[in-house]
């Protein structure tokens, strides 16, 4: 028998971490399946980088309530993290928490780092271009993801051509194999469900909103400024996108704070449409509105019986 994964996923702002935490709690309380409990496993592709907190949504050890918390914190911004090491991580981690009879929670929002784990999929370990990364941080997307067409047209079709960080890997892969392989998937070592969290448009906007406004107002302007300040450069900040690219940009005083607001806004938005893309194409997620906890235990409990 495989053993079993809890799958936590979600476009932004949903509350993939608060959820991931009740599960835990609550497989600890009343120990289901003979479990002692559940540990979790981000897979948020900003989250494992330190020093990145308020501008990536990571949560904070009051929230996590006591539940073990995995791949947070663990390289320097400055450093490039592939889903080759977060596969390898993630792994490891799991076959830690199973050795200990917990049930390992995936939870978070970046489609690729979990279908890494959940499909078993075998990447290319291509080594850091140096040389290459300074000439292509300095294009944009826009520019990197025409590069990626010509060297790759197949990798092109299902990446996302607004991600700085992916193209430049994409490129730096192609570059230094020819083209980019087709990934490969091979058996599931695991057996998984999958808790997807979404709710309505208007009501994530508004979500999204409040939260933005609460991370500006704990100092996630400060947080990124003094990244920049111990050394992580404007192109690898505005490279992370999102809140990191027009912070980046704010600081820089090219846009205004207003205007960094308002595309903030606007590329959530887009970002969040882009998860919904990628995750409805796993026909076994389980979709529930974020307020419905008690329909998500009960779906937790039949499963780990």
């Amino acid at each position: 028998m495989k053993p079993k994964i809890i799958v936590v996923l979600g476009p932004t702002a949903t509350g993939k971490s608060d959820t991931a935490v009740q599960i835990a709690k609550k497989i600890a309380q009343k120990k289901w399946g003979g479990f002692n409990g559940a540990e979790i496993i981000s897979a948020d592709s900003r989250q494992v980088y330190k020093d990145m907190n308020l501008g990536s949504g990571k949560i904070t050890k009051k929230e996590m309530g006591g539940i073990p918390h995995y791949l947070l914190d663990v390289v320097n911004p400055k450093t490039l993290f592939s889903v080759v090491k977060y596969k390898k991580l993630a792994e490891k981690e799991i076959g830690k928490i199973i050795e200990k009879n917990n049930i390992p929670i995936i939870c978070g929002g970046t489609g690729f780092y979990i279908d890494s784990v959940i499909k078993n999929i075998t990447l290319p370990e291509v080594k850091l271009d140096k040389k290459l990364r300074h000439k292509l941080e300095k294009y944009s997307a826009e520019k990197l993801f025409a590069i990626l067409k010509k060297l790759s047209p197949s990798r092109a079709v299902n990446i996302d051509k607004h991600n700085n960080v992916r193209l430049i890997r994409a490129i730096e892969i192609a570059k230094s194999l020819g083209d980019v392989p087709k990934i490969i998937e091979g058996p599931s070592k695991y057996d998984f469900i999958f808790i997807g969290l979404d709710t309505k448009d208007e009501i994530l906007k508004q979500k999204i909103e409040l939260r933005l406004s609460k991370r500006i107002k704990l100092g996630m302007i400060k947080e990124i400024a003094k990244l920049h300040a111990q050394g992580v450069s404007w192109k690898r900040l505005e490279s992370f996108g999102l809140e990191y690219k027009q912070t980046a940009l704010y600081l820089q005083k090219k846009i205004t704070r207003e205007q960094m607001i308002e595309n903030l806004k606007n590329e959530i938005w887009h970002f969040v449409k882009r998860q919904r893309t990628w995750f409805k194409r796993n026909k076994n997620i389980k979709w529930f509105e974020p307020t419905k906890i008690s329909e998500i235990l009960i779906q937790i409990n039949r499963y780990i019986k």
